[in-house]
C-alpha cells in the first residue's frame, strides 16, 4: 500500500495528496540531464485512489466521517484535463474542488555516476542535505502527481486523521508529513477557538482579497512554534522548492525554513476556519455599517470561500491605512516576541499587611527567557544601545515604553504608572493583587508578556502543594499484615488540615479565615485561599468523625496523581509508610526494585535473568491480590513465567486452592506440554471435550488439582461449573480474547471468584485502549471506571486528538499492573539466544479429525496388501493427505477457500501468532512444502489483516521472485509477511529482514528445514530469530517430532533422505505412527 504525503507549496497556498509506493528502479538510475522524470515511486490514480478507499474503510470511526471519498469522486475521471503546479500559481484561490494534477518537486535523491535516484521518504538519510558531503543526498527535481486539494479538503483530512497510538490496520501508510501537519491543524483550531487571528487585505497586480490570518501574540504560541519548528519531520522540509523558477538539478540547497512553512500552513487552515465562522453571522448585522470606508463590502468578502474584494483603489487604500493603525500594535508585539523582547512583569508580596503589593517592569529576551533586565537599569542608562549578557537591547527606552502601553490597555494600574517620567512599577493593594493573580495574569501571559507570580501563587505543581488541603498519611492494619489484600482493602489513615507545608488545628484555621484575605502569609510564604478550600475545609472539620475510609486503590490513585481531592479537598501530602510504602514505591518506580526469583523446586528449566524477574513481579503483587498483566513479547517466555510461578506458591505451601487457566481453544494441547514439560509434578488436568466431568464430579475433579486448564469457549458454557470453585488464581492466556467487553465469554470471565487474577498477552495493549480497559477491568474490577467514562476521560482525547496529558495520567495508572518486556530491549537481547526454536502444538478439530481418521482407515488395508514400489507409494501419497488435513481440510478437499473459521486449529493459533506479530511491528517468513496451499493461506492472510501478502512458489518467475525478494528487503512499508513453498524458496534467498520463521507444515528433514530457517538466520540478520515449527498433537506430525527429538544426534542420519524411510515401515509399526488419538480433538462445538 502506497505511504500518503501532503506537499505544501507556500507560493500558492495549494498542497498536493500524492502516494508513495515502492518499485524496483533500474540499476543504472536515470539520466539526470535528459529533462524532469516521473517519480518511480509515485502511485498512479487508480492505483491511489484504491489505497485511499481502502484505507477509509480501515480508519471506519476514527476519522468521523468520509475523508477521502470526496476527494476520489470530485476528480473520478482518469482522463480528464491535469493541472500543473504552474497552472495552480496562476489559478490561486480558484480552486474549487480536488484536481489530478502534476509538478515538478525537488525530493532527497541519491546522485551517482550511474545516474540519479530518488531515495524513499522513510530512508535513513545519515548526512544532512545542506551538507557538502560528495556522497550525501541532493534536492533533485522529480515529476509528482497527485490531487491537488482545496483548502476545506485540506482541513476535513487533517482534522479528521487520528492522532493517537496508530495502532490500526493501515497506520503505517500515513507518512510522517500528513501526520505533522494533523497536529498543526488542531493547532488552527485551537488559535480560531482563542480569537487569535486577524483579518488582512490581499493586494496582487491583478486581484483584491479580504483574508484571515494567525496571530501568534503570546508567549505559549511562539513556543509551540519554536517547538514544532524543531520536530518537523524531514520529509515536510526536503519536499519543497528550494525557490522561484525551476530546480537546479542536483543541488545541495538550503531546506525550507521550517517556521515559514508552518506559518503559511496555519493561515490557509485558519483562514479556512473564519471564512466558515463567518458565514453563520446574519447579514442584518452589516446593515447599518457606515459608508466612509467600504467596510460592508469586505466583511462580506472575509466570508465568501474566495474573499474576492470589489472596491475603488482609493476606498480600498482607507481601509488598509485604517486596518494598519488598528492591527500595527498587536502584530508589533507579535513580531517582539519571534525576534526581540518582551515585557515581563513581576509581582513582589509585601513584608507587612500594611505594605501595598509591588507590580515591577522588565524586559525579557524571547530566545532567551533567564535574561532580563530591570526598569531601574533601563531607566539609569539612556542610550541608544544596551549591551548586556551577550545580548544587545536597541532604544531600550522606547521598547520599555512601547511594551507597558500595550500591556495598558489590558490592566488600567499599568496606565496610571505611565503617569510617571520613569516608571518601574506600580503598587497593588490586596483586591487588586488577588484580581492580577485570578483574572490579568493568565490574559497578559495570552497577549505575549511574561507574569511571575510569587512561589505559593503561581499555577504550577509546587504551588498546588502549597494549597489548603489534606495531609494524608496511611499505612496497613496490624492485623492484615500477612494476609493477602487487594484494592478494596481499607487502611489505617491520619489526616490534617495543611497549608504550606503547615499543619492547622481548627483554631488555627478559623485565625486564618478571620483575617478576610484571599493572600494570606504563612511563614514568609504567600499563599492564596480559595474559597471553594475553605468551605471544603468547614465541611471536613465538622464530618471528621464520619470521614470516608481509605483503600489501597485510594492510596494507589493519590500517589500516581490521579486522585487529587478527597472530600472535595486537596490532598497536597501523602505518606505511605511499612508495607504500603513498599508497594507504593514498587509498583511507582516501574519494578525496579524486584530482585530476580531463581528457579522454584520442580522446575525443569532455566531462568532467564528477565523471568526471574517477572516471576518476581507475579508474586508480588500476588501477596496484595492485584490483578497482573504479564504482556511480554512473543518468544520471551510468559508461559514458563506462569508455571514457575505456581511452582513457587507449591514450594511455600501457599497453593490452597487450584489455579484455572483459560486459553484459546487451539492452544490447549501447548499448555498441557509445556506444564509436562517444566513442571511435571503439577497435578494438572485439561477441561475440555464432551467427556469432561461435569456437576459434582467436576468439583471434585477440580479440587485434587492444582491446575485447571479450559478453552474461552467453555468459560461461558459452563460457568456454573467454573463457579462452583473459589479459584486461588484466574489466568487469561492471549487475554485480548476478553477485549470485547460485552461478549458473552469476557462476562463470564468477570464472574468466577478468585483471590489472585493473571492477564498474558503478547499484544502491546497500552496502545490499544478499549482492549487496556477491558483487560484491566476484569484484573482489578473498577479500577478505571466504567467503560463510558474511560472512552469520554481517556480514550476519545488519546486515540482521536493525541492528548498527551490524558496519556501521561493513563499510563500511571496502569503502569503498575503491565509488565512489558520487548526483545528489543538491550538488557532483554543479552539474555536471548540469536535463534530461538519453538514447537507450537495444535490440536484437530472435529471435522479435521473425521477426515484423518478417515484416510487412515481406507489407507491401510490396500496398503497391507500392496508390496514393493506400489506400497511406497500408497505410504508417501498418505502421509502426503494426512498432513494436508492437519493444515486444514480445505486444502485435503480441494476447496477453493478456506470457508468458515474454526476448521483448522492450526491455522486458528497460526493466525494468533500472526497477529500478535503484526501489532509487535515484526516480518515473517511462512514455509510450506504445498504451492496449492501457499496460496489459499495467501489469500487468507490478506482477508484476515487486511494487507498483503507475499507469495514465492515453483510457478514464481524469475523476474517475479527478484522483485518480491528485493522488495520485502528494502521497501519501508513492504508486506509483513512472506509465503514460500519449501522447494522454491527454501535455498539461495537472503531474507534478513524478517526475524520470525514459521514452519506451517514439516518435511521432516532437520537440514531442509534449517536451509528454510536460514533465509532469515545468516549474515546480515540483526535481530534475534524465532523459529516456530507446528505439530497436530495426537498425530503422526507429533509421533515424527517426538521420534526426531528423542534421536537429536542421529535424526539427521535418520531422516536424511525426507520421508522415504516412513515407506520402510511395516503395517502394525505405520498403524501405530499414524493412529489417532481421539483426546487430541479440539472442538469448539463439542466443548
Amino acid at each position: 500500500m502506497a505511504i500518503l504525503h501532503i506537499s505544501w507549496f507556500p507560493q500558492t497556498q495549494r498542497c498536493l495528496l500524492w502516494g508513495e509506493a515502492w518499485k524496483p528502479l533500474p540499476s543504472s538510475g536515470f539520466d539526470p540531464w535528459q529533462g524532469v522524470h516521473p517519480h518511480p515511486y509515485v502511485s498512479p490514480q487508480p492505483e491511489l485512489a484504491e489505497a485511499l478507499t481502502s484505507l477509509e474503510k480501515q480508519l471506519g470511526d476514527r476519522s468521523g466521517g468520509s475523508l477521502f471519498s470526496p476527494i476520489i469522486t470530485a476528480d473520478a475521471k482518469p482522463g480528464r484535463r491535469k493541472t500543473t503546479g504552474k497552472s495552480v500559481s496562476k489559478a490561486k484561490g480558484s480552486l474549487l474542488k480536488p484536481t489530478w494534477g502534476d509538478v515538478g518537486l525537488p525530493l532527497p535523491s541519491r546522485l551517482e555516476a550511474g545516474g540519479v535516484t530518488p531515495l524513499h521518504s522513510a530512508a535513513d538519510i545519515e548526512s544532512p542535505i545542506e551538507s557538502h558531503d560528495d556522497h550525501g543526498p541532493v534536492l533533485h527535481p522529480w515529476r509528482i502527481a497527485g490531487w491537488w486539494l482545496t483548502a476545506p479538503d485540506v482541513q476535513r483530512l487533517l482534522l479528521g486523521l487520528p492522532l493517537g497510538q496508530q495502532t490500526w490496520v493501515g497506520a503505517d501508510t500515513i507518512g510522517a508529513d500528513v501526520r505533522f501537519w494533523g497536529y498543526i491543524a488542531r493547532w488552527s483550531l485551537n488559535l480560531v477557538a482563542r480569537g487569535k487571528f486577524l483579518p488582512t487585505i490581499e493586494l496582487t497586480s491583478q486581484t483584491l482579497a479580504a483574508g484571515w490570518r494567525p496571530l501568534l501574540d503570546s508567549a505559549a504560541d511562539q513556543g509551540r512554534l519554536r517547538q514544532y519548528s524543531l520536530a518537523m519531520p524531514l520529509v515536510c522540509r526536503s519536499y519543497q522548492p528550494p525557490g522561484k523558477g525551476e530546480p537546479v538539478l542536483g543541488c545541495r540547497s538550503p531546506l525550507a525554513a521550517p517556521q515559514d512553512l508552518i506559518i503559511s500552513v496555519l493561515t490557509t487552515l485558519v483562514d479556512e476556519q473564519a471564512r466558515q465562522a463567518a458565514q453563520t453571522l446574519p447579514e442584518k448585522a452589516l446593515a447599518n455599517l457606515g459608508q466612509e470606508l467600504p467596510l460592508q463590502p469586505w466583511l462580506t468578502a472575509l466570508a465568501r470561500p474566495q474573499g474576492k474584494l470589489a472596491a475603488s483603489p482609493m476606498a480600498v487604500a482607507r481601509l488598509q491605512e485604517a486596518l494598519t493603525t488598528w492591527t500595527t500594535p498587536l502584530q508589533t508585539l507579535e513580531a517582539d516576541l519571534a525576534t526581540q523582547f518582551r515585557l515581563r512583569l513581576v509581582l513582589q508580596p509585601p513584608d507587612s499587611l500594611e505594605q501595598p503589593w509591588l507590580l515591577h517592569y522588565q524586559l525579557q529576551s524571547a530566545a532567551n527567557p533567564d535574561w532580563h533586565l530591570t526598569a531601574e537599569v533601563i531607566w539609569q542608562h539612556p542610550v541608544a544601545e544596551l549591551h548586556h549578557q551577550g545580548a544587545i537591547l536597541k532604544a531600550p527606552q522606547e521598547t520599555l515604553l512601547g511594551a507597558l502601553g500595550r500591556a495598558a490597555r489590558l490592566y488600567d494600574p499599568i496606565r496610571h504608572s505611565l503617569e510617571q517620567q520613569h516608571p518601574t512599577h506600580c503598587a497593588l493593594d490586596p483586591i487588586q493583587a488577588y484580581q492580577f493573580i485570578k483574572a490579568t495574569a493568565w490574559q497578559l501571559q495570552d497577549n505575549g508578556v511574561e507574569v511571575v507570580l510569587p512561589p505559593g501563587l503561581a499555577q504550577s505543581a509546587d504551588a498546588s502543594q502549597d494549597r489548603l488541603g489534606l495531609k494524608v498519611a496511611a499505612e496497613v492494619p496490624a492485623d492484615q499484615q500477612r494476609q493477602r489484600l487487594g484494592l478494596k482493602s481499607l487502611l489505617n489513615f491520619k489526616w490534617e488540615l495543611a497549608i504550606a507545608g503547615e499543619t492547622l488545628t481548627a483554631s488555627e484555621f478559623e485565625q486564618l479565615i478571620n483575617q478576610g484575605s484571599p493572600l494570606v502569609d504563612i511563614n514568609g510564604k504567600w499563599v492564596e485561599l480559595k474559597p471553594q478550600d475553605v468551605k471544603a475545609a468547614k465541611r471536613f472539620l465538622d464530618g471528621q468523625k464520619t470521614a470516608d475510609p481509605l483503600s489501597v486503590e485510594d492510596a494507589l490513585r493519590i500517589s500516581t496523581g490521579d486522585t487529587q481531592l478527597i472530600d472535595k479537598l486537596p490532598v497536597v501530602s501523602f505518606e505511605a509508610s511499612g508495607a504500603l510504602q513498599t508497594l507504593i514505591e514498587t509498583l511507582t518506580t516501574g519494578n525496579q526494585t524486584l530482585e530476580e526469583m531463581a528457579e522454584p523446586s520442580g522446575f525443569k528449566g532455566k531462568l532467564r535473568p528477565y523471568q526471574g524477574r517477572g516471576v518476581s513481579w507475579l508474586a508480588f503483587l500476588e501477596q496484595w491480590g492485584l490483578g497482573a498483566c504479564l504482556a511480554d513479547d512473543m518468544g520471551l517466555g510468559k508461559t514458563i513465567q506462569l508455571i514457575a510461578f505456581l511452582l513457587y506458591l507449591k514450594d511455600n505451601d501457599w497453593l490452597e486452592a487450584p489455579t484455572l487457566l483459560v486459553c484459546p481453544t487451539s492452544v490447549l494441547g501447548n499448555w498441557e506440554k509445556e506444564v509436562k514439560r517444566f513442571a511435571p509434578k503439577l497435578k494438572t488436568l485439561v477441561y475440555h471435550g464432551d467427556k469432561r466431568p461435569k456437576g459434582r464430579n467436576f468439583t471434585k475433579a477440580a479440587q485434587d488439582q492444582q491446575l485447571v486448564i479450559t478453552s474461552y469457549a467453555l468459560v461461558h458454557r459452563d460457568l456454573k461449573e467454573l463457579q462452583s470453585i473459589e479459584w486461588q488464581c484466574l489466568v487469561l492466556d492471549e487475554a485480548q480474547n476478553i477485549k470485547n467487553p460485552d461478549a458473552k465469554q469476557s462476562k463470564a470471565a468477570r464472574q468466577i471468584k478468585a483471590q489472585f487474577r493473571i492477564a498474558l498477552t503478547g499484544t502491546p495493549v497500552e496502545n490499544r485502549l478499549g482492549e487496556l480497559w477491558s483487560i484491566m477491568d476484569f484484573l482489578n474490577p473498577g479500577y478505571l471506571g466504567p467503560k463510558n467514562f474511560f472512552q469520554r476521560r481517556f480514550a476519545t482525547p488519546i486515540e482521536r486528538y493525541g492528548d498527551t496529558a490524558s496519556l501521561k495520567t493513563l499510563k500511571s495508572l496502569v503502569q503498575p499492573f503491565i509488565l512489558r518486556r520487548l526483545k528489543t530491549d538491550r538488557t532483554i537481547i543479552q539474555d536471548l539466544p540469536e535463534k530461538q526454536e519453538m514447537t507450537v502444538y495444535c490440536g484437530l478439530s472435529a471435522e479435521q479429525a473425521n477426515l484423518y481418521q478417515q484416510a487412515v482407515d481406507d489407507a491401510l488395508e490396500t496398503i497391507d496388501a500392496a508390496t514393493g514400489v506400489q506400497r511406497k507409494g500408497q505410504i508417501l501419497a498418505l502421509l502426503t493427505k494426512l498432513k494436508q488435513i492437519c493444515n486444514h481440510p480445505a486444502q485435503y478437499l480441494q476447496e477453493p477457500s478456506l470457508g468458515l473459521k474454526g476448521r483448522s486449529a492450526k491455522l486458528q493459533r497460526f493466525d494468533e501468532m500472526v497477529d500478535e506479530l503484526i501489532a509487535e511491528g515484526d516480518r515473517a517468513l511462512i514455509f510450506t512444502q504445498f504451492a496449492e496451499w501457499g496460496k489459499l493461506l495467501q489469500r487468507h492472510l490478506e482477508l484476515h489483516l487486511g494487507q498483503e501478502a507475499l507469495l514465492l512458489y515453483g510457478g514464481t518467475s524469475k523476474a517475479q521472485r527478484e522483485a518480491m525478494v528485493d522488495r520485502f528487503q528494502n521497501d519501508p512499508a513492504a508486506p509483513r509477511l512472506f509465503v514460500l513453498s519449501l522447494k522454491a524458496g527454501g535455498v539461495g534467498l537472503n531474507l534478513t529482514r524478517a526475524n520470525h520463521v514459521f514452519h506451517f507444515d514439516r518435511w521432516w528433514n532437520p537440514a531442509v528445514e534449517n536451509q528454510a530457517t536460514d533465509r532469515a538466520f545468516r549474515i546480515g540478520q540483526t535481530r534475534n530469530v524465532q523459529v516456530h515449527k507446528f505439530v497436530c498433537t495426537g498425530t503422526l506430525e507429533e509421533r515424527i517430532h517426538d521420534m526426531i527429538e528423542g534421536k537429536k544426534a542421529l535424526s539427521e542420519q535418520v531422516v536424511s533422505a525426507g520421508e522415504g524411510w516412513l515407506t520402510e515401515l511395516g503395517t502394525d509399526q505405520l498403524r501405530n505412527l499414524l493412529i489417532l488419538d481421539r483426546g487430541a480433538i479440539i472442538d469448539e462445538d463439542g466443548d
